[in-house]
């Protein structure tokens, strides 16, 4: 299993803004019948990101579909999604591929 975590640095202000958007992405995922949550970091360290978002995935191929489909059902739709929350990013978001390592 991998898990792909994205991580977010907002100015307070847009706080609100970029949860809406990140729910948004839960939803998707949770629609392609993926488990996604959004999490809130309650501490963070020196240039740490604001908000992240996780989905578990079986395969990284999984990962190059939910990128490309994302949030909506076509590709023109998760691109206007992309545009409208990179405007209130503070930088570009980053993208972690994890792999769970199974403790058998």
């Amino acid at each position: 299993m991998y898990i792909a975590r994205f991580s977010y640095d907002v100015q307070p202000i847009n706080r609100q803004s970029a949860i809406d958007f990140i729910h948004r992405e839960v939803e998707a995922a949770r629609r392609n019948r993926l488990k996604a949550r959004l999490l809130v970091p309650l501490t963070r360290g020196q240039g740490g990101a604001a908000l992240q978002f996780e989905v578990e995935l079986t395969s990284l191929d999984q990962f190059d579909q939910f990128r490309e489909r994302g949030v909506g059902s076509d590709e023109e739709e998760t691109g206007r999604w992309m545009h409208a929350f990179s405007e209130i990013l503070a930088s570009p978001p980053t993208v972690e591929l994890l792999r769970v390592e199974d403790s058998r």
